[in-house]
């Protein structure tokens, strides 16, 4: 294995960040493929390249893990097997040429699994990530603690929720330039807590995004419209900032008395507008990881899909009001597709019993009907725009 390791092509184990997209998941893992996306939409993304799966696969074969998963060794020790492991000598080589050729200087490592970010799963902080690493040696080091932190207890939790074979899941690396942060945090393209999918919502500390990823911080909490607008700002309270140390490696800083805001309307403006353009360039909301630099430039780390939304119903109007049919009759549960079904075919019979016109297709439901996550919802658009039925609602005129 050791000869394999060493004749193994360099370009087998490196690949810049430019040459990855989505269909690069199985070799880059969702964080380093989405990195690709942004950068071919012309997103500002700190330049880098990604340690693939494969060399990940030959870390984990030299350390036995097929055989010890085979025999159902538990994640403690799968994990102390790859932070033992000596990192292949042809795998630590790739990563050396590719740090040099980067310029040598202070990189970020992160994680990227062949299971996180992905349009139904997003893995957010599953495995680790290593700020300010500085020296050749430092990131072989930092490769290898990200190998292992695929086998956290709590990323294998994770994929045992969702279903996921575990000898199925590799890992890669993604080593960027290191953005020294002013302010650093995350965006919400759609409000995740209201679903108001034209409100953006951003967390943001002093310092490294690590402080509010982390939950270490009481970052400011920014609600802004897709126009740019700051609708809400709330300053967060004292607390702490992480900071990267010259040299290598991070600080904690305490942070007492009162704060002022991280960040100007017109960041505010700039991050929203990144966001939106990896949104459009998805096609779906995004939870984005993001950094202003000293010099006031931002630059995007992450993006990844938000997948907590509750869907929107289809077929639907823009502009118009729904109401949850099954919840006003007390049923919390999602219908099975055939309770669905029968509830159209009922309310199409119904209206048409009451109105007189029978539906050309029953099978359609009645119109103004519409469908999320197994639940029917009517549009009641109509009846809130009349004097009456605001009245009834105890709608203001």
């Amino acid at each position: 294995m050791t000869d394999a390791v060493a004749s193994a092509p360099a370009a087998a184990l490196v690949v810049g960040l430019a040459g990855l997209g989505r269909a690069s998941l199985g070799i880059a893992g969702g964080k380093a493929a989405n990195l690709g996306e942004l950068l071919a939409a012309g997103i500002p993304v700190p330049d880098g390249f990604c340690l693939t799966t494969e060399a990940y696969a030959l870390a984990a074969d030299a350390a036995g893990l097929p055989a010890a998963l085979a025999a159902g060794e538990d994640p403690a020790a799968l994990r102390a097997r790859l932070q033992q492991a000596r990192v292949p000598a042809g795998v630590a080589a790739a990563v050396r040429a590719a740090y040099r050729a980067l310029g040598a200087g202070a990189v970020a490592l992160r994680s990227s699994a062949t299971a996180e970010d992905l349009p139904d799963s997003s893995f957010a902080g599953q495995q680790d990530t290593c700020l300010n690493v500085v020296g050749a040696d430092a990131v072989v080091d930092a490769v290898r603690r990200c190998w292992a932190s695929l086998w956290t207890d709590r990323a294998v939790a994770y994929r045992e929720t969702a279903g996921i074979e575990p000898s199925t899941v590799r890992l890669a690396v993604v080593v960027q330039r290191m953005v020294d942060a002013v302010a650093a945090g995350v965006l919400f393209t759609a409000d995740p807590l209201t679903g108001i999918r034209d409100h953006a919502v951003l967390d943001a500390a002093p310092g490294l995004g690590e402080a509010v990823v982390s939950g270490a911080v009481d970052p400011d909490h920014v609600v802004a419209g897709h126009d740019g607008r700051v609708l809400d700002y709330r300053v967060g309270q004292a607390g702490v900032a992480v900071r990267a140390v010259a040299g290598g490696g991070t600080v904690t800083e305490d942070h007492a008395g009162e704060r002022s805001r991280c960040l100007t309307d017109a960041q505010v403006a700039e991050i929203v507008a990144l966001g939106l353009r990896a949104a459009a360039h998805f096609g779906a909301p995004q939870d984005v990881e993001w950094a202003v630099a000293a010099d006031g430039t931002v630059a995007l780390t992450q993006s990844r899909p938000v997948t907590t939304l509750f869907p929107l119903v289809e077929p639907a109007e823009p502009g118009h009001v729904y109401l949850c049919v099954s919840l006003a009759q007390g049923l919390v549960r999602p219908m099975t597709p055939l309770g669905v079904s029968a509830a159209r075919v009922v309310g199409a019979t119904a209206v048409g019993a009451m109105t007189g016109r029978p539906s050309a297709d029953p099978r359609r439901g009645p119109r103004g009907v519409a469908v999320a996550a197994g639940r029917p919802f009517a549009d009641v658009t109509t009846a809130l725009r009349s004097a009456p039925g605001r009245a009834r609602r105890g709608c203001s005129t």
